[in-house]
């Protein structure tokens, strides 16, 4: 059953971290530690005029599964808006926990995490790049956004 967890689509989204690393001026600075894991997630993120992150790196030190995420969240994030990447974490919490299908649009590629739902311990680590870009937006200037809560709800 494990297997199923660490699909070949997993592991090639793990193997994939689109904007690693470290901005040299961001806006905002969100970082999340998966508590049962040790997983974490270090987002800088600058926002255009419009509110949309034009520029986006991420700092990622996690299992294959928030790898993963991470993967999918640097391949769509650029452009998109506070409540775009909110939407998706909230639909991404749906999934993990409640039978949702997960997000869609932009953010759709968190889907293939659907079948993490059946490992509780690993919630928690699928959320935490998810969790620090909300944070970095909202220390961007988007102080609508509430960023922990989902973490906090994955972990519970």
């Amino acid at each position: 059953m494990i297997d199923d967890l660490y699909s070949a689509r997993i592991l090639r989204l793990a193997a994939n971290l689109p904007h690693a690393g470290r901005l040299a001026a961001p806006q905002g600075t969100g970082e999340r530690v998966a508590k049962l894991c040790g997983s974490r997630a270090t987002v800088d993120v600058v926002l255009d005029a419009g509110g949309r992150v034009s520029e986006f790196a991420q700092d990622v030190k996690a299992c294959a599964l928030g790898q993963a995420a991470a993967g999918v969240l640097g391949e769509a994030v650029i452009g998109a808006t506070a409540i775009e990447i909110q939407t998706a974490r909230d639909a991404t919490l749906a999934m993990l926990k409640s039978g949702g299908e997960g997000p869609e649009g932009r953010f759709e590629g968190l889907r293939a995490l659907k079948q993490v739902a059946d490992y509780p311990a690993r919630h928690a680590s699928t959320l935490v790049a998810i969790e620090a870009t909300l944070e970095a937006v909202a220390r961007a200037g988007d102080p609508a956004i509430r960023p922990d809560t989902a973490l906090r709800r994955a972990e519970a």
